[in-house]
Order: C-alpha cells, then structure tokens, then sequence
C-alpha cells in the first residue's frame, strides 16, 4: 500500500466508481478530475495499481480547510487506510483549522482522530430536493427548526448582550470567562 498526495496520472474512473459505491457521488470521471484537481490538497491510496482510497481538502492554504469525499474500498477496513488518507490532508494543511460532514456511523472514526462535534454548521445543498430526503433519512441533516435541549442558558436574542457584560445566566462552570 502507498499514499499518493500528487494529482498526476490518476485514473479518475476508479476515483468515480470508488466514491459512487459509498453513494459519496455520483459525479463521473471527468467531473471527479476537476473536482479533485481543484482541491488544495488530496491523498490516494493505492495496492499496487488499483486505488483502493481516496480523500481531498479544499483550503485557503492560511487558517481555513475543509475535507471531502474520504472513502476506502471495504475489502480494504481495518487496516488504517483511512487514518492515513487523512493525516496525508492534515500534513498538507497544517495550521489550518479542519472541517468535515461525514456519514452518522462514521462519527467515532473521526473523534478519534481528535475531531470534535460541532452544534452550529449547517449545509445549503444543490439539488436540495433530490439529496435532502436521503441526508435525512441517514442522518446527515437534523429535522429542520430543531433546537438542542441543552441551549438552555441561550434565554436572550442574539447580539442581546453588550460588550463587556457577564452572561450571568450561564452555568457556573462557564460564567468566569464568558463575557461578550
């Protein structure tokens, strides 16, 4: 097995059927070459000739990064292919701060990896419609106007506050360096 971060001589039709047979796109080859060769940085992972995983990051190159299509062949789990895909984007980021959307099952591969859960993203999707059902029925996307039971202390409007002012109605563990 060897990682590949170069875009040279790639054969984007394996890239295609790699990332169609995860239902991570179904883009074909030509569509998945721009896609990829417009990213700031990618990893490959090959057995020989045969690309077996992929993954790719758009960047500003600064302080900003954000991580696609990660997908390994499954006769191919278990054996840290993943894991590598990514440290291979996080070397050609560094510095940046990552984000990333995944699949609901694969949530603890990327904790572990010492990524943390986020409450506040959100995704405008093209083709709204056709994707929209399938990212709610697996769990991508949260029933619209669903609010988290744990926002309690969020009892004034947004921007409410002055600058300067303890946000006294905080839990206690958070009200000695909050302030806004």
């Amino acid at each position: 097995m060897h990682i590949r971060t170069d875009k040279n001589h790639i054969d984007w039709q394996q890239v295609a059927d790699l990332l169609a047979g995860f239902g991570l796109s179904h883009n074909n080859a030509q569509l998945q070459q721009q896609a990829f060769e417009n990213s700031y940085a990618v990893a490959f992972v090959y057995d020989g000739p045969v690309l077996v995983g992929c993954a790719r990051a758009l960047s500003d190159g600064v302080c900003q990064a954000a991580i696609y299509n990660v997908a390994v062949n499954e006769a191919y789990h278990g054996r840290q292919l993943g894991r590598r895909l990514i440290e291979a984007l996080l070397e050609q980021v560094p510095n940046c701060t990552v984000i990333l959307y995944t699949h609901p099952q694969t949530i603890e591969f990327y904790e572990r990896l010492g990524f943390r859960r986020q409450k506040t993203g959100f995704v405008r999707l093209a083709d709204a419609a056709e994707k929209q059902d399938w990212m709610e029925e697996t769990g991508f996307l949260l029933p619209e106007h669903y609010r988290f039971a744990d926002n309690s202390y969020e009892k004034r409007p947004f921007g409410s506050y002055r600058a300067g002012e303890q946000k006294t109605d905080l839990p206690p563990e958070v009200q000695t360096s909050a302030t806004v």
